[in-house]
């Protein structure tokens, strides 16, 4: 009877409780340690950064044409699931559309009404990436990403011309360590997401797409015209390989520990230098890190740079330039406070989730795509595709054949044809085609080759499958072939070598 009464009681076992209780402190430790007030100068560098790269991505776009040909010129865009509300504004209005993103940016970097300019970036920079699915950039995704969190952290604190508000001389106040854990956890699930996702036989063993893409560069400036045989050694392309999974995934380890952080950033730059000189249409994405990885260093890096400078220089000390001291005082944990961390949780939790998504998906995920966006999966595949359709109009007995290019613009094509989701939306904006001209109800049918990492091309779409039928959404794609082996392993898929003819004609 007594140890049925010890059972019934309600009260846990001590166990238990003394495991809540740790983890509890625990957690208490760490929130308060976060509250703790830290210099805000490595904060404002990192805004100021944001900003001018901000403007710098405008000001690219604008000299290279590419704000007509990338969302004035084409007919259809192609958009992502749930987005096809997001359209591109006609004419003049997209023109309108990045000067105030121009101007959203240089508020940004001068800290200027910093919150409403932060908050303006992030929809107006987010709305543009969702116009076209064929526009996807990983670095791009990034800066979403960064000027989201940005909206909630006070990185307006010195450096900024909001700071006109505040009298002269005032000691600039510090802000919260977590905001800086915040935005080093996002640059380094970057980083070890993108290496997670070198752990595949391709990369490891093959050297793909290393090796094709080295194979190529004797036609890239600067560097082509004299190390073009060297990279070309199968070596080199196999010692690249693993030397960027090892940094992928060790360079955010180095860089939060003080003693290797020097050489770490080092490296990086190196690293991101090299990638930037040897593959140039990676476009602004080695730029990016480079700044974004500053954030790893101490809180008031920038202040410890410029004294430095200063003191050789033999110039006077400023004392208002000096951190503030942390404040040791036990903070208050108000809803507010805790809805914002819980908020931060969150967050990191969908990124932590959204790259390791694809394993819900049957299949290769670098052949059939499924959870290959948001997943930080850099320079991993080389990818071609070809494709055609084929148009059944009911009481027809006849089959007509249909290019993309008549719907698509050549760049869109390029990423079209080997991503089956848009093949999918292309085939639905052919559907709607035929059906304004008063074929209702056509039948919609691919011919889709892709060629992937040196593999011989394969069929991509199974060619029986109504894709006129088939509706967009985040199930599994049954209508996708399986993957080929590995490069030169007949295993896998419908193995079909391309032979000249009409339906490879561009």
């Amino acid at each position: 009877m007594a140890w049925a009464r010890r059972r019934s009681d309600s009260s846990p076992e001590p166990g238990v409780a003394s495991l809540t209780a740790s983890i509890g402190a625990v957690c208490d430790r760490v929130i308060q340690a976060g509250l703790e007030p830290v210099s805000p100068y490595s904060a404002a560098v990192f805004r100021i950064m944001f900003g001018l790269l901000g403007l710098a991505v405008v000001v690219r776009f604008a000299a290279h044409g590419w704000i007509s040909r990338i969302y004035l010129e084409p007919a259809h865009h192609l958009s992502y699931y749930g987005f096809g509300w997001v359209q591109a504004w006609p004419g003049w209005g997209m023109y309108l559309h990045f000067a105030l993103l121009g101007l959203a940016s240089l508020g940004v970097a001068l800290g200027f009404r910093y919150r409403f300019s932060i908050a303006a970036f992030f929809l107006l920079f987010t709305y543009l990436e969702l116009i076209d699915r064929t526009t996807y950039l990983n670095h791009y995704y990034l800066v979403s990403l960064l000027s989201f969190i940005m909206i909630w952290l006070p990185l307006d604190r010195v450096w900024s011309l909001d700071l006109r508000r505040k009298r002269a001389g005032e000691v600039p106040e510090g802000i919260p360590r977590a905001a800086l854990w915040l935005l080093m956890a996002q640059v380094g699930l970057v980083y070890f997401f993108a290496g997670a996702a070198k752990l595949n036989p391709d990369w490891l063993f093959q050297a793909q797409p290393l090796r094709i893409w080295l194979y190529n560069s004797e036609g890239v400036p600067f560097i082509g015209p004299f190390l073009g045989p060297f990279l070309r050694e199968a070596w080199v392309a196999h010692a690249m390989s693993w030397g960027g999974l090892i940094f992928d995934l060790t360079v955010a380890g180095w860089l939060l520990w003080s003693k290797s952080r020097p050489f770490a950033y080092a490296m990086l730059v190196v690293f991101h230098a090299a990638t930037a000189l040897l593959f140039p249409s990676i476009g602004m994405f080695p730029w990016i890190m480079i700044a974004a990885a500053l954030i790893f260093f101490g809180p008031d890096w920038p202040l410890r740079a410029i004294h430095k400078v200063r003191n050789a220089l033999k110039s006077a000390h400023i004392s208002n330039w000096d951190a503030p001291k942390p404040n040791r005082e036990r903070h208050h944990l108000t809803w507010q406070t805790k809805s914002v961390v819980l908020l931060g949780i969150v967050f990191l939790a969908v990124q932590v989730a959204l790259p390791l998504r694809h394993f819900a998906y049957p299949g290769n995920v670098r052949w059939a795509e499924e959870g290959y966006l948001f997943s930080w999966r850099v320079m991993l595949t080389e990818k071609k595709g070809l494709v055609s359709f084929r148009v059944r109009a009911p009481g027809e007995s006849r089959e007509w054949l249909v290019y993309p290019d008549a719907y698509l613009t050549p760049g869109q094509v390029e990423r079209m044809s080997h991503q089956p989701d848009l093949i999918l939306d292309t085939a639905h904006i052919i559907r709607e085609d035929w059906a304004s001209r008063g074929y209702s109800g056509v039948q919609v049918y691919s011919d889709a080759y892709a060629s992937w990492n040196g593999r011989p091309a394969a069929r991509l779409i199974d060619p029986s499958i109504n894709l006129a039928e088939v509706k967009a959404g985040l199930g599994p794609r049954d209508w996708v072939l399986s993957a080929p082996g590995t490069p030169g392993d007949p295993m896998g898929g419908e193995r079909i070598v391309p032979t000249p003819g009409p339906l490879f004609s561009r």
